[in-house]
């Protein structure tokens, strides 16, 4: 068993099930979320290039800030243009 703990100040741990891994991704939309901080970037533009020679539909994000979680709105609009996504940390 794995515990992940959310960094935005829980009051209570959540108890979450871990989504499922799709069998194949190919026809799939994924996301990049880029979290803001620095060279995040330059991760997701690679991963964008890898992701595109194998055929799959790439859409980026930003959030405004690393130090705060993404607002409802972004999350909203990733959940219904993507099924998978990938967020980049770097620095």
């Amino acid at each position: 068993m794995t515990t992940l703990l959310d960094p935005t100040n829980e009051l209570q741990v959540a108890t979450r099930p871990r989504v499922e891994r799709p069998a194949v991704i190919e026809g799939m939309t994924v996301g990049l979320l880029d979290i803001t901080k620095p060279r995040g970037n330059v991760f997701l533009d690679r991963l964008q290039e890898l992701l595109e020679e194998r055929g799959l539909r790439v859409r980026r994000y930003a959030k405004p800030t690393f130090t705060k979680p993404a607002p409802a709105d972004l999350r909203h609009q990733i959940s219904q243009e993507c099924q998978l996504v990938i967020e980049a940390l770097a620095d």
